[in-house]
């Protein structure tokens, strides 16, 4: 049974920093593409990066890039995503998810597990 928990959430003013981490479990999760996804309040979820089994791509959303890091330890099988420079509009319901394959990895809807998700709230 796959089983994806994220954690490293809160509350934080603008301009500060939060790392979320991801422990996946099951499958072999570590030969997976992985992403963080994000949902806010009265919106759609949209994709905010993503990484390949081995680490080597990346990308990321126009809105986040250059502040957001994407990242990944295969022997844990966990990813993280560093936060830097936050800003108010990030404040959302983060998630974990996971996908076989890295192609297509920036539609929401193509990802085949999820974890529950972590609030990030960012304060002015």
């Amino acid at each position: 049974q796959v089983q994806l928990v994220e954690s490293g959430g809160g509350l934080v003013q603008a301009g500060g920093s939060l790392r979320l981490s991801c422990a996946a479990s099951g499958r072999t999760l570590s030969t997976y593409a992985m992403g963080w996804l994000r949902q806010a309040p009265g919106k759609e979820r949209e994709f905010v990066a993503a990484i390949t089994w081995d680490g080597v791509e990346t990308n990321y959303a126009d809105s986040v890039k250059g502040r957001f890091t994407i990242s990944r330890d295969n022997a844990k099988i966990t990813v993280y995503l560093q936060m830097n420079s936050l800003k108010p509009e990030d404040t959302a319901v983060y998630y974990c998810a996971a996908r076989k394959w890295y192609a297509g990895s920036v539609y929401p809807n193509a990802y085949d597990y999820w974890g529950q998700g972590t609030q990030v709230t960012v304060s002015s």
